[in-house]
């Protein structure tokens, strides 16, 4: 029997779909943030004797090695998913999708347990799949949300979303410390085996908790051939959404204003816990827990920017955020000792869970609202533009990096990118331009 769509703003389909960033969160937080980046630096140091690696006859820091594996992982986001969203409208095959890359990452996730510092190759191919499981499910994800409330709900529902998740992620991380720090109580032969050991609960978790939102997340389902053409067909969606987003200013800026700031703060996100451990040599530990601080304000932050969105528009929120983005980016060149660090992270986790949260759905207020249901496409847009600013915001700092042998100078870059953001945002009305699509 073929269930129906259940009505808009129910919370049960709402308290679902938010469900799905606690799913989806443990990865980015436990693995690709927190666990794997120190334990991609340690094996690699012990099985090629320091931080240069040896990679296709190359000569290369092994971090920055990893920040370009992980460039081009969102690279391969981009591709498939601009591929993909068109065929999605057509024919309702969000879920479909979302379910196949939620697979992919967790399964990619899973497998990352046989990486061990020698099969190099393994411990970037295998990050690159995940990441492109993780942001491939969010295009699809992200475009429930119109379908599922009104726009006067979106800013409430998004932060939603993202608290449960930094909540949610930060139980399984403080379980995978709590096993890190006592390996000999859970049988492990060293720290190094019980972080190889969480990437498998993460990828678990990940399965699992998704299935909740696979199970009431539903789209009404169109018959679509899938042949060769249906590709072009998809391409075709894609170029008529295009078209409609160059012609309406508040959408074009904001997504150009979001390619910026995305660059910058993507970047901060994945490289936050390298920087603090090779630039100020902060234990893992500390690190940790660092992380977990910053989880935890996120939180709040993603409440509060919700509340400033609500009395005084999404635009003036962005740009309070952005200045805060731009303050935490001069500071960290001039950071040297762990206070000042743990000062920083906490400025860093008030405006990460905010700006997030308000660019998605100020984004979800601004696509049209007709019976063309493009939502997926739209979202692939936002998506891609997002991955395309990691792409070259991991590349210009791991280039920084390589050429100056500090992480510090490649802060001073992210700084200019939200300074970009903060002035195209300061001179444009966020304001929808309804019209019929093409």
């Amino acid at each position: 029997m073929k269930k129906p769509v259940l009505p808009i703003n129910s919370p049960k389909v709402i308290n679902a779909w938010c469900s799905y960033d606690i799913a989806n969160s443990a990865y980015i937080l436990s693995v690709n943030t927190v666990l794997f980046p120190i334990f991609y630096q340690q094996v690699t140091l012990k099985a090629f004797g320091s931080d240069m690696v040896q990679f296709m006859g190359m000569n290369i820091k092994n971090t920055v090695l990893y920040e370009y594996a992980i460039a081009l992982g969102y690279f391969l986001v981009i591709l498939t998913t601009l591929s993909l969203s068109g065929i999605a409208d057509m024919g309702g095959y969000r879920k479909p999708f979302m379910r196949f890359f939620t697979m992919l990452g967790s399964f990619s996730c899973i497998g990352l347990y046989a990486f061990t510092g020698e099969n190099i190759a393994l411990g970037l191919i295998l990050p690159m799949l995940a990441v492109l499981g993780f942001a491939g499910s969010l295009v699809y994800y992200n475009s429930f949300l119109p379908i599922i409330a009104t726009p006067d709900q979106h800013d409430r529902i998004s932060a939603k979303g993202f608290s449960f998740g930094y909540a949610g992620s930060m139980l399984l991380l403080i379980f995978n410390i709590f096993s890190l720090q006592n390996y000999q109580v859970f049988g492990f032969s060293d720290a190094l085996d019980a972080i190889r050991f969480s990437f498998i609960e993460v990828g678990i978790w990940w399965l699992a908790v998704s299935q909740i939102a696979f199970y009431y997340l539903r789209e009404e389902r169109k018959k679509v051939k899938l042949d060769a053409s249906v590709l072009a067909k998809g391409f075709h969606e894609m170029v008529i959404v295009f078209g409609y987003i160059k012609k309406h200013k508040a959408m074009y800026r904001f997504l150009l204003s979001f390619f910026f700031f995305s660059m910058g703060v993507q970047t901060i996100i994945i490289v936050a816990s390298l920087f603090g451990k090779v630039e100020l040599g902060i234990t893992d530990t500390k690190l940790i827990m660092t992380i977990l601080i910053i989880q935890a304000v996120a939180i709040l932050g993603a409440f509060i920017f919700g509340r400033v969105s609500s009395r005084f528009g999404n635009r003036a929120s962005l740009l309070w955020m952005l200045g805060i983005w731009i303050t935490v980016c001069l500071s960290a060149y001039f950071v040297y000792d762990e206070i000042q660090f743990y000062v920083l992270s906490a400025l860093l986790g008030l405006v990460m869970g905010g700006i997030q949260s308000q660019a998605r759905s100020t984004w979800s207020k601004l696509i049209p609202t007709d019976k063309s249901n493009n939502t997926a496409s739209y979202f692939s847009f936002y998506d891609s533009t997002e991955k395309l600013a990691i792409v070259i915001g991991m590349l210009g700092f791991g280039i920084i990096e390589h050429v100056t042998g500090s992480m510090r100078n490649s802060t001073l870059l992210l700084s200019l990118f939200f300074v970009v953001s903060f002035l195209i945002i300061a001179f444009t009305k966020l304001k929808k331009e309804e019209t019929k699509l093409a």
